[in-house]
């Protein structure tokens, strides 16, 4: 049954409950979920061949192979098509490791951004299939008023 938060109550309970993953395509799907356990430690929760589930710290994502069906991968695309945004505790070396691992970090190097709550400290890679990677601290999943 879906639910319309606006039609609730209790809005702040319902929207804790919730789940947000994306699903990056790909163009070949073990390949990429090779890469994502080397580079990023990722842990596979199962695979379907073309599409298969991921965790990282508990972070489920998904990787998927498009087939002419509404979306489409950053290789065929020649762009990317996603920013995935990273937030942990030592992005320098989430950075690092996805980079070792052959990701481009070339683009934005990590550094301290003056942010209207203080220091945000966030880099990005773009991992080999195409997607940008937003690594940062949490400070922006603090509230700020």
């Amino acid at each position: 049954m879906a639910t319309n938060l606006s039609d609730s109550g209790d809005t702040n309970n319902e929207i804790q409950s919730l789940t947000i993953s994306v699903m990056l395509a790909v163009t070949d799907a073990p390949k990429a979920c090779e890469w994502y356990k080397k580079a990023m430690g990722a842990i596979e929760l199962w695979n379907l061949g073309s599409v298969i589930g991921l965790q990282i710290s508990g972070a489920a994502f998904f990787l998927g192979e498009p087939e002419n069906n509404g979306w489409e991968s950053p290789e065929k695309l020649g762009t990317t098509s996603t920013r995935i945004e990273v937030f942990c505790d030592n992005p320098d070396s989430f950075i690092e490791r996805a980079v070792a691992a052959g990701a481009n970090g070339s683009m934005d190097k990590i550094r301290d951004h003056d942010a209207q709550w203080g220091k945000h400290r966030q880099g990005s890679f773009i991992d080999p299939f195409g997607h940008k990677w937003m690594v940062g601290d949490r400070s922006p999943l603090r509230k700020y008023s």
